[in-house]
């Protein structure tokens, strides 16, 4: 199932749940069942943890069955 949602920059960290999550399930991206910019705000996910140098905090959430969290360090973690 394909759904159109905004492309994230690489270097976001809603790319890097994209990704991290597109791995996990050995899927492309774009096949993922859901978009992320369904189930968080991506661009206030962008704009977290933004800027030079590590952040404190962490946004845990649902995504295609995983629990994500992500730190302000800007590690990415999944669990079933």
């Amino acid at each position: 199932m394909n759904h159109s949602q905004p492309t994230p920059t690489e270097d976001s960290l809603s790319h890097k749940v994209i990704e991290a999550v597109a791995q996990e399930r050995g899927t492309e991206p774009e096949d993922l069942p859901e978009t992320l910019h369904n189930v968080v705000d991506t661009d206030a996910l962008d704009a977290l943890f933004a800027g030079q140098g590590s952040r404190s905090g962490l946004v845990t959430f649902r995504f295609c069955e995983y629990t994500v969290t992500v730190t302000g360090d800007g590690d990415v973690t999944l669990e079933e």
